[in-house]
């Protein structure tokens, strides 16, 4: 979304990250798409901390050795960013060509966005159109506004690397591009997407397979490692490894099941009280389908803990659904095991010069 250029070029969806780094390499086809690479790498925790890069040098080198390892050409990437230094509003502004939005954009967000209005990038998309208060037509437009220092932070990054960042787009919606290429759309359905990263939670709920909410939490699978790290006066490596494993060598099973189980808690609540927002704010009863990614999607217990929370079925997302995948050149069992990680760098993979 919040800037791109040139015409149609191929590129592939580039994921940074706090703990890792994600490649997605698609070919379209008459069928839809084909899967030419996929890989993930992980990141030291010390080399980005929540979403901010403290270790630049580290982290391009770790991306040029999965760019070596997956054998990936393209030099044009698709990249995304989320948190505190992004806003998405929806707006509500007089009908107008999208041409003469264009043009007053900056001054129509200055009103809605919290940060200097020259210190940000901003972008828009024209929703659709409605009947306002005064029984005027009126056009609902969903405005983006990301700080240029973190969007600078992140294109230097991939620049430093030897490639090119011709679409910088937003995580929560890169998570709905997914969704929109691997899942059938209902016409008034709901559906809330939940991307759990390591530092960030994005919440993108979809009404009739358009945005209607989005909020970043800043909690995330880190949480865990750093609670049972201190809960347990373990190593950051071995509360890493203890948060992954079912029974870990050395550490108290009764004592390390109470940590997950708080901290699954304090997800789940962060959850369940934006969709509660969001069903006050937008008047709506019923979310239909809940679907979570990410790379701490697959916590233990925290699936069915959500689900008991909302009172429905919650459920992973498979970024590879509907995507031709040769099995020849992909350990299937081993790609659907990390697939959640795959959620934005799929959806960012799909995009295309100039769309919106």
């Amino acid at each position: 979304m919040l800037f791109s250029f040139s015409k149609a070029r191929p590129l592939f969806g580039l994921d940074i990250g706090s703990s890792a780094i994600k490649v997605v390499q698609l070919r379209e086809t008459k069928k839809g798409y084909f899967l030419e690479k996929f890989g993930v790498k992980p990141l030291a925790p010390e080399m980005i901390v929540d979403g901010t890069v403290m270790d630049a040098g580290r982290v391009v080198e770790t991306l040029k050795e999965l760019l070596a390892e997956q054998k990936i050409k393209l030099k044009d990437v698709a990249i995304s960013i989320s948190g505190h230094s992004v806003i998405v509003k929806k707006i509500n502004l007089p009908v107008m060509t999208e041409d003469e939005l264009e043009e007053s954009i900056k001054w129509e967000a200055e009103q809605y966005i919290p940060f200097d209005i020259n210190d940000v990038n901003i972008d828009f998309h024209i929703l659709g159109t409605s009947e306002g208060q005064d029984g005027q037509p009126q056009m609902n437009v969903l405005l983006v506004a990301a700080k240029k220092d973190k969007l600078n932070e992140y294109t230097s990054l991939v620049a430093e690397a030897g490639l090119t960042p011709l679409v910088v787009d937003v995580d929560a919606f890169a998570v709905e591009n997914m969704y929109g290429i691997n899942y059938d759309l209902q016409e008034n359905e709901v559906v809330a997407l939940v991307n759990i990263g390591a530092s960030v939670m994005n919440i993108n709920i979809l009404k009739s397979s358009m945005s209607a909410f989005t909020r970043d939490i800043s909690v995330g699978g880190n949480r865990y490692t750093e609670t049972i790290q201190k809960e347990l006066s373990l190593s950051y490596q071995d509360a890493e490894q203890a948060k992954l494993t079912e029974n870990p060598e050395g550490v108290n099973p009764e004592a390390l099941a109470a940590v997950m189980s708080a901290v699954n808690i304090e997800v789940a609540g962060e959850i369940t009280r934006s969709i509660d927002y969001f069903k006050t704010t937008a008047m709506q009863e019923n979310i239909d389908k809940v679907l979570l990614c990410g790379g701490a999607a697959k916590t233990r217990g925290l699936l069915t803990l959500l689900g008991e929370r909302l009172g429905l079925a919650v459920d992973l997302a498979n970024p590879f659904n509907r995507i031709e995948i040769d099995k020849k050149s992909f350990n299937i069992e081993q790609l659907q095991e990390i697939a959640p990680q795959a959620a934005v760098g799929m959806g960012l993979a799909i995009r295309r010069m100039g769309d919106r």
